[in-house]
């Protein structure tokens, strides 16, 4: 028999809250490794300040809360204190925007499987929670990674990133926390949409069985998985049409419907391929009656054009913010099934 969670109903109102209609989730949990290459992209330097500097901006981007739900932050996001003094997280629950936390230590290869991974961070989790809740957190993230090529993924590798992910999110709703699971099968590499089908359907089958023994409440988590697309080096690439059959197909085979919501991550896709993706998927979803709110959890796909509009100059801050709210506001739109493509092209401004 398991142990009820704490604060459930909270938990669960949290969930919901995470996959909002019209609304999605902010990733800006790059590591100061991750984010040094975007930095370097745009010739900013890596510091603390211009981080800080950065997120700042698009925590206080004036009507970001109508159409982002949550923002996913990185331990020292977490801690800062912007340019006045007041906590970044400060900032996010102004806006009536829930914050959140990147909680895993990242991919380290796993042992006896060579080109696979196994996801760190389980040692000290429980009190590591209960630290970002005080700091004001409210759900979190941990990333398993799955590899396709010749020989993988293994069974071995899908078992224990499975694993991992169910320990997670039973220490976080242990602690009234809300857990976003997130399984990645990764774009990488020259197989098609089909190859990409099996091992999405083979690991979520696989999460969902490790969930259900750790006694995790599915209607209080979150799923963050990746859509079933084409590789990255794939001789056919699958249009948003395919995309979405085959996502939505999968999807029905694996994901419960206690799960509230399931927000996608854009991973090697384009902003406009990531957008026009997700605006499929709803509109297939809509057609066949799927059971779950079907949202992002974009961190390039909403940060890649803000970050060059800004380009660590303090004057180009509004145009940024512009930047990143047309791509959340598109973002919306396709989460609704209501993009189209020429929205591309339209001005998001913020009123003086």
């Amino acid at each position: 028999m398991t142990t009820p969670v704490n604060d459930t109903p909270d938990l669960r109102a949290t969930a919901r809250a995470m996959v909002a209609p019209g609304k999605g989730i902010l990733a800006a949990d790059e590591s100061t490794g991750t984010i040094a290459k975007r930095f370097s992209a745009i010739g900013v330097e890596n510091t603390e300040p211009n981080r800080r500097d950065y997120r700042e901006l698009l925590f206080r981007t004036p009507g970001m809360a109508e159409y982002v739900s949550g923002v996913i932050l990185f331990d020292e996001t977490i801690r800062q204190r912007g340019a006045d003094g007041t906590p970044l997280v400060e900032h996010l629950v102004a806006q009536g925007v829930i914050p959140g936390i990147k909680v895993d230590a990242g991919a380290q290869p796993l042992a006896f499987a060579p080109g696979e991974t196994v996801t760190e961070g389980l040692d000290g989790l429980r009190e590591r929670l209960q630290e970002y809740r005080t700091l004001g957190a409210r759900f979190t993230k941990w990333r398993a990674v799955i590899h396709i090529g010749d020989d993988t993924p293994s069974g071995y590798a899908i078992d224990v990133n499975a694993h991992a992910l169910a320990r997670y999110a039973a220490l976080c709703q242990e602690v009234g926390l809300v857990p976003i699971v997130e399984p990645e099968v990764l774009m990488d590499g020259p197989h098609g949409i089909d190859e990409c089908f099996e091992v999405t359907e083979i690991t979520l089958r696989e999460v969902f069985a490790q969930l259900a023994q750790h006694g995790v409440e599915l209607d209080a988590m979150v799923l963050k998985p990746n859509m079933v697309v084409s590789g990255t080096e794939a001789r056919e690439r699958a249009d948003p049409a395919s995309v979405a059959a085959h996502t939505i197909r999968c999807f029905a085979r694996t994901v419960p419907v206690a799960v509230p919501g399931i927000a996608f991550l854009s991973g090697g896709q384009s902003d406009a391929e990531a957008t026009a993706n997700l605006d499929a998927i709803n509109r297939e979803a809509a057609k066949v009656g799927a059971p779950w709110e079907l949202t992002f959890s974009y961190g390039r796909g909403l940060q890649a054009a803000p970050q060059a509009a800004w380009g660590g100059r303090a004057e180009n801050a509004r145009a940024a913010q512009e930047a990143f709210l047309h791509r959340a506001r598109l973002a919306a739109a396709a989460r609704s099934g209501a993009y189209d493509p020429a929205m591309e092209d339209e001005v998001t401004t913020i009123p003086s």
